[in-house]
């Protein structure tokens, strides 16, 4: 994208909008799975941050220690979080061609395209 598209798109505020629906169809559509204990937890977020499946391997579930279960059910959510900002970061780099992505974009929930 160079400056003469961006021009067009700031007289066409449809454009423009048009635009950021299919990018937000486009990051909603992006699935990732995170995973901690080698594997023993995983969890699959959407675009959206929305967590689709969790899945515990049965021999990490000791009653003895829930504490630990709660460790790795949460890092392999920061896991899928990291991999789904990358996808978004993907996303809007291809979408945006050359044009630098302003720093601190992905700051707080992760997702610039609504709240989670």
């Amino acid at each position: 994208m160079d400056l003469s598209d961006i021009m067009n798109m700031i007289k066409n505020p449809q454009a423009i909008q048009a635009r950021a629906n299919e990018l937000r169809q486009r990051t909603a559509a992006i699935r990732a799975t995170g995973q901690a204990g080698g594997g023993m937890v995983k969890i699959t977020l959407s675009g959206e941050m929305e967590m689709l499946g969790c899945e515990i391997a049965p021999e990490v579930v000791d009653p003895s220690d829930p504490t630990m279960l709660g460790d790795l059910i949460r890092a392999a959510h920061h896991d899928a979080a990291d991999k789904v900002k990358e996808a978004i970061q993907r996303e809007l780099a291809a979408s945006m061609g050359d044009m630098p992505i302003p720093p601190g974009l992905f700051g707080g929930s992760g997702n610039p395209f609504g709240t989670v």
